[in-house]
């Protein structure tokens, strides 16, 4: 599967980061400090509570998700793109693609110190 990534997805993660990405949305699920969909990710970034957002850079068209990287960027909050939407719905818990989710915010949380980690890491990828 040799699909082109959209350049207009940016910043993207490489695979390891992919892997540390999708193992966060896994346990923040279990956290219930998960949001999935671009409406929700748009919902907890309004609401201020977004940790980061992960898209998917083979949602189709990817416009429908164009609109988050920009409100992020109004919020501060960290956005990332991986190849595969396929993937992000696995690590969501559900068995149909998803081309975007929130990891929110938990006072408190023990995926406090993992998330500033990745938060880190994307913000390394804007530079």
């Amino acid at each position: 599967m040799t699909e082109e990534v959209n350049p207009k997805a940016y910043p993207l993660a490489d695979a390891t980061l992919t892997a540390k990405i999708l193992n966060l949305v896994q346990q923040a699920l279990n956290y219930k400090q998960l949001r999935k969909g671009a409406n929700e990710a748009t919902k907890t970034l309004n609401r201020g509570l977004a940790e980061f957002i992960v898209l998917s850079a083979d949602a189709q068209p990817l416009e429908i998700l164009l609109h988050i990287p920009l409100l992020c960027e109004d919020k501060n909050v960290p956005y990332v793109f991986i190849k595969s939407k396929q993937a992000l719905g696995r690590a969501c818990g559900v068995s149909r693609p998803v081309v975007a989710c929130s990891v929110t915010v938990n006072e408190g949380s023990q995926l406090k110190s993992q998330i500033q980690a990745i938060q880190q890491e994307i913000e390394r990828l804007l530079v």
